[in-house]
């Protein structure tokens, strides 16, 4: 054993190079790399001013025009505004509630030179006066201006040494396990005019997300005890007072004690055992506003909204039975909200009110997927004007942001017009299974011709509390590259993805790998009546969930003849032990392995390992918290020994999430050719044998 494990650690050290790939998967790659991203956008509150980023760089455009285009960054407090490209990254921009001031961070100081960290400056456009407002040792997130514009919060980790996000690369496990090299995100505060910073109590709780109260006295914030990476999934609702107006906090004061006002995993009713997310004061201050529901990941949200008093009281939910995922909401007034929710691969915009009712409002529907950069399908609102900004995109359209009304949207930026997809049409479609209707997308392959049969490839998506949706993809893994390489791609959404409510969301617990599969499978026999696909070069794809379901189905069926498993699970037993994130496993399973065994155990691809025909392709990162590396290793000598085709390529230095790009792009070339190996070439439609037996 020590042998086999040194020889992985081995490998890992270097990712082997590929001998020369398709030319045509080099143009697809090339293709993608071209792309130009939106990264956040923030909408000033009387509607004038947007500010967006990419990459690197802070723009303002003035929206009575949406032409002049101003290049904003910490290196302009002692040089001219210009329009050149700036090496500084700026980002996370907000705004005061008066519109007066706008917020950035930015990891250069004024003369252009990199900074160990990033730190929070001030522009106000009326004055062109840019200023920085810390000098800090850690990690700035997130800033957020009290409603009186007097102060700024914003999320910190001090001193921080690594990210804490559990798809970043985590830290090798060595030293005191459990105890050591602990890192905890709070809140700070920063007053405006002076800088002044209050000092903070030692505390493990680690904060996720917060929002002022509207007479900007108290925060309200999501929180659980460190390590922030695993406990989210059971992180319960505070409220803190702040008071802002007064001077430093010496050595013998103490900051307020947080108040607990909502804990999932004692409070009776639909939301015991759930997550929640996106807490928001009502603009009267009286009630507080979230999002619960079961949710896979920090970020990716979904569930339905509820409403608690300012003191924690009468907890409910005032969107239960809406057959949609909210992902994002924000107040228009003390009995209504904004929402965006995913609906059956929609994105559905509207006013709800906090009685559940839909309220009179230009809502709208989107074909494609969008965001402000601050939480999933976020928007950026001007509540006096009504307008909103936001970036957007399609299989069929590049990210562009846009402004306006969700019905009359102008488009502001036009930093891809020039591309157009390299991969074939999308089409939204629906078929049921179990008596669901069940709803998906299918992308045609690129050179699309009726007269001939194509392979299929399944991208099961990550989560299992996710969704596949229509975007334009980056130069990663991902399902677009597959149809610019003439396979169709079935892109499916089973029971328990949002886009169908809670209800559907929870359809899959202590269930993985069984009616989710059967969805999947369901959608193949409908595609295969529909389109002209070859049965004998149907294969399955797909990351984390997906990964893990790629495994489970080449355990379950031998309908696919080829398999690429990324950052899997192959044992849910010796999962739970492995992984950096095991609180999320008790809401989809619930219990622990300890007490239930037999529940892990029936999902786990490994139980069923004799079965399994398929040639798999597996790829992991070394330091992958929420999929662990073991997890792949153990399907790979698994598949060995049953002398079924395999490859294990082990990237180093990634975590679930891999941000190398050279590893990204030796991921996507991998699968591309691992099917084309694996799945013969393109055959006449005439020279097709009958369907294969499943």
């Amino acid at each position: 054993m020590r042998r086999l494990f040194a020889a992985v650690l081995l490998f890992a050290g270097a990712v082997s190079a590929q001998s020369a790939p398709d030319p045509r998967i080099t143009a697809i790659i090339g293709d993608l790399a071209k792309t130009r991203m939106p990264h956040q956008v923030a909408l000033s509150p009387d509607g004038k001013l947007l500010a967006w980023t990419d990459a690197t760089e802070l723009h303002l455009v003035a929206t009575a025009t949406l032409n002049q285009d101003r290049v904003l960054s910490s290196e302009t407090s002692s040089k001219p505004t210009n329009t050149t490209r700036s090496s500084c990254k700026n980002s996370s921009p907000t705004w005061s509630a008066d519109s007066t001031q706008l917020a950035f961070l930015s990891d250069c100081d004024s003369k252009g030179e990199k900074t160990p960290h990033a730190q929070l400056w001030l522009f106000t456009p009326t004055t062109n006066g840019i200023r920085e407002l810390t000098h800090l040792t850690g990690n700035l997130d997130k800033p957020l201006f009290s409603p009186d514009g007097k102060t700024i919060a914003f999320l910190f980790v001090p001193n921080e040494t690594h990210s804490a996000g559990a798809t970043d690369a985590m830290k090798p496990a060595i030293g005191v396990i459990g105890k050591d090299d602990f890192e905890v995100q709070t809140v700070k505060t920063v007053d405006v005019a002076t800088g002044y910073i209050p000092k903070d109590d030692p505390t493990d709780l680690y904060i996720y997300e917060f929002s002022w109260s509207p007479d900007s006295k108290r925060i309200v914030y999501t929180a659980a005890p460190a390590p922030g990476e695993n406990n989210w999934w059971v992180a319960r609702l505070y409220a803190v007072g702040i008071d802002a107006s007064k001077p430093l906090l010496d050595a013998k004061e103490s900051l307020p004690e947080p108040q607990v006002l909502v804990d999932p995993a004692t409070i009776p009713g639909p939301l015991h055992g759930l997550q929640i997310a996106l807490p928001r004061f009502s603009p009267d201050g009286k009630n507080i506003a979230f999002l619960g529901g079961l949710m896979s990941d920090f970020g990716s949200n979904g569930g339905d909204l509820y409403i608690t008093s300012a003191e924690g009281k009468d907890t409910h939910p005032f969107t239960e039975g809406r057959k949609a995922s909210i992902a994002w909401f924000q107040w228009l007034g003390p009995d209504h909200v904004l929402i965006s929710e995913r609906e059956r691969g929609k994105v559905h915009v509207a006013v709800l009110g906090t009685s559940g009712h839909q309220m009179p409002f230009t809502s709208q529907s989107f074909d494609g997927t969008l965001g402000s950069g601050t939480s999933a399908l976020s928007l950026s609102v001007s509540p006096s004007t009504r307008n909103v900004a936001f970036f957007a995109s399609s299989f069929e359209k590049a990210p562009e942001v846009y402004f306006g009304t969700p019905g009359n949207l102008h488009q502001v930026t036009h930093l891809n017009d020039a591309l157009k997809p390299s991969w074939g049409k999308s089409e939204s479609i629906e078929y049921t299974s179990d008596g669901l209707t069940l709803q998906g997308f299918l992308l045609y392959p690129a050179h699309y011709d009726p007269s001939k049969k194509y392979g299929l490839i399944t991208y099961v998506h990550g989560g299992p509390s996710s969704a596949n949706s229509s975007t334009w993809p980056s130069a990663g893994f991902g399902a677009a590259p597959f149809s610019a390489l003439d396979y169709f791609v079935f892109l499916p959404n089973p029971r328990g993805s949002f886009g169908q409510g809670e209800s559907f969301t929870q359809a899959n617990r202590k269930d993985f790998g069984y009616g989710d599969l059967h969805d999947i499978l369901a959608g193949l026999d409908f595609l295969e009546k529909k389109f002209p696909i070859d049965p004998t070069r149907e294969g399955i794809t797909g990351w984390s969930y997906g990964g893990y379901m790629t495994m489970f189905a080449v355990t379950q069926t031998h309908r696919f003849h080829a398999a690429v498993a990324g950052a899997g699970v192959s044992n849910w037993l010796s999962y739970y032990g492995e992984n950096s994130i095991d609180q999320w496993m008790t809401p989809f399973f619930g219990d622990t392995v300890y007490n239930d065994p037999a529940v892990y155990a029936k999902s786990s691809p490994i139980t069923f390992i004799k079965q399994a025909r398929t040639p798999t392709l597996i790829v992991v990162g070394d330091r992958d918290g929420e999929c662990p590396a073991p997890q792949s290793f153990e399907f790979w000598h698994a598949l060995r020994a049953q002398h079924v085709p395999t490859e294990l390529v082990v990237y180093p230095n990634e975590g679930h999430g891999f941000r190398e790009e050279a590893h990204r792009i030796d991921v996507l070339t991998r699968a591309l050719n691992w099917f084309n190996t694996q799945m013969p070439a393109q055959v006449p439609a005439q020279a097709v044998p009958g369907v294969a037996a499943r």
